[in-house]
């Protein structure tokens, strides 16, 4: 037990968590607003393949990064559109993103590189070291030596927690959420509002797509997202809707999802079994971890009178 409980497996756990606190920061900020976005999953997938479209077109993996928070940032707007503008039905629409990511991808797959399994490989995202943090001890072992794209994830999260707590805009955005007729009298624009936090949402689960296939693997692999987008929804949930909450919680999903590829490795039971401890853990946070904290306009489309 000793050679799979070590400080590895905290390094890995920081690893699998990352794709997680960027679908989950963007979760919470389509539902402080009152959309619910289930698409974070067919987000997180269209971002990972088009970040390794862009890189495998140009060399460069940052340029991967960016084309990720676009399409991203593009499906947010979709789901804007039909969720506000249509006043469409928000689970309906998100699934429906969902299904259209997995076909695209997959469809595109065979057209740019004539394979529906997996790309090329790319130039992936280096791992960085951080002088003086990587010679700590322990610590340093767990977050000295990650790629780039952890450091932000951890960045954004205390930028997502100064916007949504310390600002007006935060402010803001709670008053479209919970009472949006109210917001409107006080000359707020809540469609506006709306629009951006969702983009935002998007934005952010691309960039969770992005880490998948040029933080870690360096290819995009169909499907390869795995639920994640789900399971990111339960981090939020766990994490009571707040930017450390769902630090925490992600993390914890990480670890679960470390700690299973290190079983697996060891054959302690069957692989089977060991792959669904993830899942299993989400469908127990969705069961018995949800609060009443959602705004109350949750599903409910806003016309303006």
């Amino acid at each position: 037990m000793v050679d799979i409980i070590n400080v590895g497996l905290f390094a890995a756990a920081l690893r699998m968590a990352t794709p997680l606190v960027f679908a989950s920061l963007g979760g919470i900020f389509s539902e402080r607003v009152g959309i619910i976005n289930i698409a974070l999953e067919g987000m997180m997938l269209t971002g990972a393949f088009s970040g390794v479209l862009a890189t495998d077109s140009t060399g460069n993996p940052w340029i991967g990064v960016l084309t990720s928070i676009l399409v991203g940032g593009l499906l947010g707007l979709l789901h804007a559109l039909l969720t506000i503008k249509f006043a469409g039905n928000q689970i309906v629409s998100g699934t429906g993103i969902n299904i259209f990511a997995l076909g695209f991808t997959a469809y595109m797959s065979q057209i740019v590189w004539e394979s529906r399994g997996a790309s090329p490989n790319v130039q992936g995202l280096a791992t960085i070291s951080i002088p003086l943090l990587k010679d700590l001890p322990v610590v340093g072992e767990i977050i000295g030596n990650q790629t780039p794209l952890v450091y932000i994830a951890l960045v954004v999260v205390v930028l997502s927690y100064i916007i949504l707590s310390k600002t007006p805009a935060g402010l803001r955005i709670k008053a479209v959420g919970e009472h949006p007729a109210a917001a409107d009298t006080a000359g707020i624009n809540v469609y506006r509002t709306k629009y951006l936090c969702v983009i935002i949402s998007g934005m952010l689960a691309g960039l969770g797509g992005a880490f998948l296939s040029l933080g870690h693997l360096s290819l995009f692999a169909l499907g390869m997202s795995g639920g994640r987008g789900f399971i990111a929804l339960a981090a939020m949930i766990l994490g009571g809707w707040t930017p450390f909450g769902v630090l925490g919680a992600s993390l914890l999903f990480g670890f679960t999802d470390a700690l299973q590829m290190r079983l697996q490795s060891i054959a302690m039971l069957p692989s089977q079994i060991i792959l669904t401890v993830p899942y299993i853990l989400t469908i127990v946070v969705l069961a018995g971890f949800v609060r009443k904290r959602i705004p109350p306009s949750d599903y409910k489309p806003y016309i303006k009178d």
